[in-house]
């Protein structure tokens, strides 16, 4: 698939994802919330969809944000600087079931009151498994997004584990399609692996043109 972003634009998005990188505050209230200081980019997806992943694909470290295989890990809002130029955050997993509900409500009004309270917010990711598609716990976070006039962009993440280069294609051409009954979603969607590096130069293109 041809890339849809110039040579310049890749390069200034490596350049940018190649500054150094470290964690800054692990916010589990709101008043625990780094002052604003940097554009954030927020990731944001079901839990085990592979945010974790992302992010250290994104800035080239296998262990900045921590990878684990069971779901609901990411109990916190994880802040991260990159270069002084950007703040990279992660946010705890949707969807997932196995936890108590008082827990599960705080993650969620922690998550909806940062979305709503930060100025410096310029994009959310919204990560989808490429294997799955969009579900329905995906719909109820892109309708809220809607609401809160949010901007996000759905990335397509795992897409080394379809089989084929067409279903690569039909996977990008059904979550374009649910980003277009949105008002908040941007139109382009990028399908990525963090396992062979698929979409991560135009991933990070994209970001660089927003600080």
């Amino acid at each position: 698939m041809d890339s849809l972003y110039s040579d310049d634009q890749i390069e200034a998005g490596r350049r940018l994802f190649a500054a150094p990188c470290t964690f800054i505050a692990g916010a589990a209230s709101i008043e625990s919330l780094p002052p604003f200081e940097l554009p954030e980019i927020a990731f944001a997806g079901r839990s085990n969809v592979g945010k974790s992943s992302l992010v250290n694909a994104l800035t080239g470290r296998s262990t900045l944000a921590r990878v684990s295989s069971k779901p609901g890990h990411t109990r916190q809002l994880n802040f991260f600087d990159l270069g002084s130029r950007l703040m990279l955050v992660d946010l705890p997993g949707y969807g997932f079931a196995q936890v108590s509900k008082s827990l599960k409500q705080s993650w969620q009004d922690l998550a909806a009151a940062y979305l709503r309270g930060r100025p410096t917010l310029k994009r959310i990711c919204l990560l989808i498994d490429a294997r799955h598609g969009v579900k329905d716990s995906d719909r109820e976070t892109m309708k809220n997004l809607d609401k809160a006039a949010v901007v996000y962009q759905l990335v397509l993440t795992k897409a080394d584990l379809l089989k084929s280069g067409t279903a690569v294609a039909q996977a990008l051409q059904a979550a374009t399609a649910e980003a277009a009954k949105h008002a908040a979603a941007h139109p382009q969607v990028i399908a990525t692996s963090s396992e062979a590096g698929a979409g991560i130069p135009e991933l990070r293109a994209e970001l660089a043109a927003l600080v």
